[in-house]
């Protein structure tokens, strides 16, 4: 019996949405789907709901969960990740709080930033030690990776861990889609092209019936910036730097030194920015899962309709040697993005069949683009040199070259702010020397 193995299946609504559409693949049937998380109560609610939907669907996987990792990944042929390292309570709290003693804000800070620094510092260790079981029990797994920092995991899982990965997120699917909604353009025939890095990658063709449709695109946004919206900090950066973002004006108003400065409050109002919103977005989760909870627990009719997410149908490609394309992150190895670093992890679009996840030559992004692109990459790397060495000065480097930390402190703050947080996350983080 072929086998997926779910690590951190005890995030149930996301564990629901990628397994149920398995279950919902014929291509799919007959696999143990493997759960495994570190919170016992929230696994058997997984295992429960799936087992709901399986009734429902009338599917022949078989689901099982397990308290042994290395047991849950043994002979696996697809390793599913969505771990969360300290959760809300306390290291996101630590990443806002702390920083904000300094005078530095932030908006999701699960990327880069001095919160993506540190997110990743204390996720690095727990991701090498799934790639060491995986060696062991299921070398020749594909690992689908759904955690954030998304660019710099994907990267160490291929480079340190040995172990054959792709990242995976959401804003490729969504972009053209959120973009022409906001404008209030029908997306119907249209054509699109999308590479960079993640949450950071650009739409660099948009078409229809061999039109081009950034000049429409344009127009519209001048008079859209002219009110307020929720996507304001990613129009003004296409129309100053020429192209649109995947990833959300939240997420890119922390990525860039433009738009959150305490020298300038007033840019927070202009462009809408909402300050410290994954905090907010995490106490409201909270707050609903209890219902949402005995909604999905007591309901034994429970359905599923097969989502967006890419995850089923890379599977099924690769079970059927039908091609699918995706947008994946992958390592840049011979040049993918030409004016990016090698050693870096871009996304680009990908071709799956029984070969695997097959990525696609782009060339060099325009100048400005790959300019913006590598202020992300240089912490990205200083971050993965940090963990790997563990020598403390490579987190004073990563911070140091951070975009926004950089353009709102002196390096001293810096400094000062890293063995702050250190220091908060205590046992969360290796040691630094």
């Amino acid at each position: 019996m072929s086998k997926i193995t779910f690590i951190g299946a005890g995030s149930t609504v996301f564990a629901k949405n990628v397994l149920g559409d398995v279950m919902h693949t014929p291509a799919l049937q007959g696999f143990e789907i493997a759960l495994y998380d570190i919170d016992p109560v929230r696994l058997k609610d997984s295992e429960n709901i799936l087992n709901n939907i399986k009734k429902t669907s009338g599917s022949t996987c078989v689901i099982k969960s397990y308290s042994d990792r290395k047991e849950a990944l043994r002979g696996s042929k697809y390793v599913v990740n969505a771990i969360q390292v300290g959760g809300y309570d306390p290291c996101t709290i630590t990443d806002f709080e702390v920083p904000k003693k300094y005078g530095l804000r932030q908006t999701i800070a699960d990327t880069v930033g001095i919160g993506g620094i540190f997110r990743n510092l204390r996720t690095i260790p727990v991701m090498l030690d799934f790639a060491k079981d995986i060696r062991e029990v299921c070398p020749d797994a594909l690992f689908l990776n759904y955690t954030n920092p998304m660019a710099v995991l994907t990267n160490v899982m291929n480079t340190y861990g040995g172990v054959n990965t792709v990242g995976l997120c959401h804003s490729v699917q969504v972009c053209v889609k959120d973009l022409f909604q906001n404008l209030g353009m029908d997306t119907t025939g249209v054509k699109s092209k999308i590479a960079g890095i993640n949450h950071m990658a650009w739409l660099l063709e948009v078409s229809k019936d061999g039109v081009d449709l950034y000049p429409e695109i344009k127009r519209r946004a001048i008079e859209k910036q002219k009110e307020k919206h929720h996507d304001m900090v990613r129009l003004e950066l296409m129309l100053k730097f020429g192209y649109y973002i995947t990833e959300s004006s939240e997420h890119n108003a922390e990525y860039h030194p433009y738009f959150i400065k305490r020298n300038y409050p007033e840019l927070i109002e202009r462009f809408n920015i909402p300050l410290d919103e994954y905090p907010r977005r995490c106490v409201e989760q909270i707050a609903n899962w209890e219902k949402m909870r005995g909604e999905l627990l007591g309901d034994a009719s429970l359905t599923h309709e097969r989502s967006h997410e890419y995850a089923s149908y890379i599977l099924e490609a690769i079970e059927t040697n039908v091609p699918f394309k995706i947008g994946g992150n992958v390592m840049n190895t011979g040049g993918l993005i030409s004016n990016l670093p090698r050693e870096a992890c871009v996304e680009v679009p990908c071709l799956v069949d029984r070969s695997g996840v097959n990525p696609t030559y782009i060339g060099n992004l325009p100048p400005q683009l790959a300019a913006l692109n590598r202020t992300n990459i240089n912490t990205q790397l200083l971050t993965i040199e940090a963990a790997i060495t563990g020598k403390r000065e490579h987190v004073y480097h990563a911070a140091m070259l951070d975009p926004h930390t950089s353009a709102e402190l002196s390096l001293d703050d810096i400094v000062s702010l890293c063995d702050d947080l250190i220091e908060a996350h205590g046992d969360w983080l290796p040691k630094f020397a």
